[in-house]
């Protein structure tokens, strides 16, 4: 095999499934390392752009267009991914420039040149988004697709709490923002060295599929599947960025500086707990589990932009809460929504979709934001309503 790498398709059904496993962690540590670095990034982008002179309309702008970067980019990743089978490459290529422009941030000399490298890094996320995701997919066609997203993303958020804690350290002890980027610079490193391991490892991680979840007929997408985007558009729109929760919590000087991370990093392990439920809920119920999503999504705008830190913490926890559900099951709902031959190029209009969602959402709220925080909060909660009927269309789909 290239590389040296173990045999994942010898052997018994049990090997195939410890192989599975070894893989579904490894790539969890690679977030791990890769979520410390650019989650204690965002954890202080929003004052960051604050402290550069960026306003509230401006820093919500550049959040969404970060986001819709992170996401739209997925859907031509997922293609390439799809078309050419290159998906360690194109993995790689995404982790390296996601991870890279986050110590650049720390040379930034302007809220427009910070913007730039913000949005790369989202960029990177979205190039290797797809592509990954489906390789897991693979994995997790044996251990459960809700289990196996959860379990990663439980050790991505594990990342996530320490980057964020790091970035609070880096600021207590008066090392300002741009020591706090530079720090990440080292978890960087380390998880660009695990992916490279990864790859040696399991070259060919499509072999992992069981032969009772592969799905080559026809080759597109079902009708469930466009109903599921329905779903997204409104949901997603209305959830509220972090770094305008967190530009409100710096403004309105309900946490001190150093708090925000120390929150976000709070927010990320209740992520961590909530994906590991989510998954294992989501491999027993199945669709049905999404209707967690509105329901979670609906008080977390109203609570964030509250003029209360009680209130605005407890926002920021519901908000990783629902990051845990999102990045869970609604991953895992699209592996056993398309076909093997298709599912980069899913997950690619997924993440498209999603990203532009948020994008516009995150924009408008930002413009609501500066006529005053109730409106933004006001906009989140019609979104989440309206997000109620195509789920229920969903759920009678997915039935039938």
């Amino acid at each position: 095999m290239p590389g040296g790498g173990e045999r994942i398709t010898a052997g018994g059904e049990d090997r195939q499934n410890r192989a599975a496993l070894r893989f579904v962690v490894l790539l969890g540590v690679v977030d791990l390392l890769a979520d410390a670095t650019y989650e204690g990034a965002r954890s202080i982008t929003g004052p960051f752009l604050a402290h550069l002179g960026a306003g509230a309309a401006a820093t919500g702008f550049v959040a969404g267009l970060g986001e819709f970067a992170g996401y739209a980019l997925r859907a031509v990743s997922g293609y390439l991914g799809d078309r050419t089978g290159r998906f360690w490459a194109i993995t790689i290529s995404g982790y390296v420039l996601n991870l890279a422009a986050v110590p650049l941030l720390a040379l930034a000399g302007s809220w427009q040149a910070a913007s730039v490298l913000m949005v790369a890094e989202r960029s990177g996320r979205a190039i290797r988004g797809p592509s990954r995701d489906g390789m897991l997919s693979h994995a997790g066609s044996r251990m459960g697709r809700g289990w196996a997203f959860g379990l990663h993303e439980a050790l991505d958020q594990l990342g996530a709490v320490a980057g964020p804690l790091v970035v609070a350290a880096a600021l207590y002890v008066g090392g300002g923002y741009r020591t706090g980027f530079a720090i990440l610079a080292v978890p960087a490193a380390l998880s660009i060295a695990t992916l490279l391991l990864s790859r040696r490892l399991y070259p060919d991680p499509g072999r992992l599929e069981a032969e009772g979840a592969r799905r080559e007929e026809g080759g597109g997408l079902p009708r469930v599947f466009w109903l599921y985007l329905a779903l997204v558009v409104p949901g997603v729109a209305g959830f509220a960025s972090f770094q305008l929760v967190s530009f409100h919590l710096e403004e309105a000087g309900l946490l001190p500086k150093a708090g925000i991370p120390l929150a976000f990093a709070a927010a990320m392990g209740v992520d961590a707990l909530v994906a590991l439920l989510s998954g294992r809920l989501f491999d027993r119920l199945g669709l049905a589990v999404l209707a967690s999503v509105p329901l979670l999504t609906l008080p977390v705008a109203p609570l964030a932009f509250s003029g209360s830190a009680a209130a605005a913490l407890a926002g920021v926890l519901l908000w990783g809460a629902v990051m845990g559900v999102q990045e869970t099951i609604m991953r895992a709902a699209v592996g056993g929504m398309a076909p093997a031959p298709v599912r980069g190029t899913a997950y690619g209009l997924f993440n498209a979709v999603y990203g532009l969602c948020w994008f516009t959402g995150s924009a408008a709220m930002g413009a609501l934001y500066e006529i005053g925080p109730g409106h933004a909060a006001a906009f989140s909660v019609a979104l989440e309503l309206i997000s109620v009927a195509p789920l229920v269309l969903l759920l009678r789909a997915a039935r039938q």
